[in-house]
């Protein structure tokens, strides 16, 4: 097993002990057994070769220092967890979205640092869309959590192939989730370097994907950092109760930009937090 280590300069702010906080209640992907200490590891399905890696985070004042290991490209697999904790985003202007917006402001006080993290690729953010149709998000974690081989979400190679017992037509769903990753059309970097509205609408073209499905690809599978999800009824019901029965999103949101991706994210998060 071969191993790599690199120190990435994280600009703006950021808290591994935020992330690690919110990620280990994040039920699509939660984090188990945890390390001691501010550091964070987490397995998953290197998305260039889809082989199986470790990764290992700490932070040391604005770098992280991020240890991959496993069979595959390492190079491609740490620049993967860069962008599946949001590392890769200058958030040097972040703070002054809270400064346009009082309530993103009190949601960055409650949660400093925080940047959006919890899926480790689109791939598995779509296998999670799929998943999560007309069931419980705790069944779907529960058949997620079934499926996983060493601790990782299988290969599409081998997820294509599985003969599931799932509700109507999932299992032909993830198959196509499943073809649709070897041909590269989830691949991260690419759809991170699409227009986000374009982005979305090429992944509505895979079979079994919605526009919920797809916006969640795009904005949390790929962490694309400026998009507003228009397919989300909880973020419109937020909108809602954070600022006016009136508020649009699109208006609201004109005061998030180049960040809009962060600020919902960080809206859900907060209104989540407990004793809110």
């Amino acid at each position: 097993m071969v191993q790599l280590t690199s120190v990435h300069n994280v600009q703006g702010p950021w808290s591994l002990a935020v992330c690690r906080q919110f990620w280990e209640g994040f039920a699509p992907a939660a984090l188990r057994d945890q390390p001691e200490g501010a550091t964070l590891r987490t397995v998953f399905r290197a998305e260039h070769d889809w082989t199986v890696a470790t990764a290992t985070v700490r932070q040391d004042g604005p770098s992280a220092h991020i240890t991959v290991e496993g069979p595959g490209d390492l190079d491609a697999a740490t620049a993967q967890v860069v962008r599946f904790l949001s590392l890769d985003v200058d958030a040097r202007g972040w703070p002054s979205v809270g400064d346009r917006d009082p309530v993103i402001a009190k949601a960055q006080k409650d949660m400093p640092g925080l940047r959006p993290c919890g899926f480790l690729s689109p791939y598995e953010a779509a296998a999670w869309a799929v998943l999560t149709q007309r069931v419980r998000r705790t069944q779907a974690a529960r058949q997620r959590t079934a499926l996983l081989e060493d601790g990782a979400f299988p290969a599409p190679q081998k997820l294509r192939t599985l003969d599931l017992d799932l509700f109507g037509r999932k299992t032909e769903y993830l198959h196509a989730v499943a073809e649709a990753a070897l041909d590269g059309r989830l691949d991260g970097d690419h759809l991170r370097a699409m227009d986000a509205a374009a982005a979305i609408a090429a992944v509505r073209e895979i079979t079994g994907l919605g526009p919920f499905g797809a916006e969640l690809v795009v904005l949390r599978g790929a962490n694309h950092p400026d998009a507003v999800p228009r397919h989300e009824p909880r973020f419109a019901a937020e909108v809602t109760t954070h600022y006016s029965s009136t508020a649009s999103r699109d208006q609201v949101s004109q005061a998030w930009r180049p960040y809009r991706t962060w600020a919902a994210f960080h809206l859900r998060a907060w209104t989540a937090m407990p004793g809110r």
